[in-house]
């Protein structure tokens, strides 16, 4: 079960808006402070570990930069949208970060409301209304891969890679 704080964004929120373009070579502690700052000034001092984005259609358009990295980072929990970018949801699998699609969410929430995802039920719940919606399942491999830290871990256990020598400046 994944609980918290819900933080609506609407649609078509772009890749730039998350993660502006300057910072793409700084640490990923610069990256995750960066989060949203354009939009929503501060945001990432409001944040709480745990915490849920709502958001609408089209989230994460844009280029393939590792917002999701900088979200997981951050410490949210889990994104729901309307509907994923298909190449940001390829980077939420990759960087280990829960990213699912649930037509109808963005209407299921007002901002600060308290969002329950069951994914042994494949539905999220308002927990201040009690309105429940469906969660379309994804595929167990790439949902094991979102909550096991992404894809260089997995190659890592499996010995297909070497582990990653910590970088100066990574956190």
């Amino acid at each position: 079960m994944i609980a918290g704080r819900t933080w609506k964004f609407g649609a078509s929120i772009n890749t730039d808006l998350m993660m502006p373009g300057h910072l793409l070579l700084a640490s990923e502690e610069e990256q995750k402070r960066a989060l949203f700052a354009v939009n929503r000034p501060g945001w990432v001092d409001q944040v709480t570990p745990g915490d849920i984005i709502v958001a609408g259609a089209n989230f994460g358009t844009g280029s393939s930069r590792p917002a999701p990295r900088s979200l997981r980072n951050l410490g949210i929990a889990c994104l729901l949208a309307e509907s994923i970018n298909g190449l940001f949801f390829r980077n939420a699998v990759n960087f280990g970060f829960v990213a699912l699609e649930c037509p109808g969410v963005d209407a299921l929430f007002a901002e600060g409301q308290l969002a329950e995802v069951s994914i042994e039920q494949w539905i999220v719940r308002n927990r201040d209304t009690g309105r429940t919606l469906p969660i379309p399942p994804i595929p167990a491999p790439l949902l094991a891969l979102m909550f096991n830290g992404g894809i260089f871990p997995y190659l890592e256990q499996q010995g297909l890679i070497r582990p990653r020598a910590p970088a100066l400046g990574r956190t």
